[in-house]
């Protein structure tokens, strides 16, 4: 493996924790905003209902009016009854009475379905005053979560930070320069592993010469996949350096007995 390419492996790696901390760090906003939303949205809610409700008592208190009215009318017109003389003047009196207690039987209906509504109005008021408090206790909870997030990860993100300029002191700028190039036009991403003779990242198939060289630990050449051209890397599969180490442990325990 090419002595560069390890410290651009590691920084490809730092480079790709710090898109997604960057990208955590900036939807931590949108998720207040919308924490914020429902609570606003709970309270325009609750809004609405009270102001439902007092809609529904100025009505009621106008049926109450009407009827107040419509009952002095008929009052009126009794009294007026006792006084009148002719019969034509008693009858029209009391077409008039009549008209106002049907005016009246009236205006008490409105009153009562204005008061049945009333008390509808009530009880979506009193379950709007329990969503805000609940949605307002959500959010609470949820900005603190958040905030505790937020610091760990820009904590995380500072710590990334200074491992990334470690890891580009240990790399030639021209080569940063064209890790960079790489990494833009697909996705951060500039290094491929190879597994099995292929791209991992593409399934190309690499040449049989680059892979044997690039398995050698003495190459001193940077090679690039033929299809999507990122860097390529060849590294030992974790059993393979394992079973390696036992068996060089082995060796060493036989040669000591």
């Amino acid at each position: 493996m090419h002595p560069n390419i390890k410290h651009l492996v590691e920084l490809q790696a730092v480079d790709l924790r710090l898109a997604e901390l960057g990208a955590l760090l900036q939807n931590f906003p949108k998720r207040l905003a919308e924490s914020d939303a429902r609570v606003a949205a709970a309270r325009q809610q609750l809004a609405a209902a009270k102001e439902a409700l007092l809609a529904s008592i100025k009505d009621r208190k106008k049926y109450e009016l009407d009827v107040e009215q419509w009952k002095e009318k008929a009052r009126k017109y009794r009294d007026q009854s006792f006084e009148v003389k002719s019969n034509e003047a008693y009858k029209a009196l009391q077409n008039e009475i009549h008209n106002a207690e049907a005016e009246v039987a009236k205006a008490e209906d409105r009153l009562l379905d204005r008061m049945v509504a009333g008390e509808e109005y009530e009880r979506q008021v009193k379950a709007a005053e329990r969503a805000l408090q609940e949605v307002e206790a959500a959010a609470q909870v949820e900005r603190q979560a958040i905030a505790v997030k937020q610091a760990a990860a820009q904590t995380e993100l500072e710590k990334d930070r200074a491992e990334r300029q470690q890891a580009l002191a240990a790399v030639p700028e021209e080569l940063v320069d064209h890790y960079q190039r790489i990494a833009r036009r697909h996705g951060g991403i500039a290094l491929s592993e190879v597994r099995d003779e292929t791209c991992k990242l593409c399934g190309v198939r690499v040449r049989p010469h680059v892979f044997q060289k690039l398995r050698r630990d003495d190459c001193h050449e940077i090679f690039h996949c033929e299809t999507c051209t990122r860097i390529l890397y060849y590294a030992e599969p974790a059993a393979a350096q394992a079973g390696a180490g036992a068996a060089a442990n082995t060796s060493a325990q036989s040669s000591e007995s």
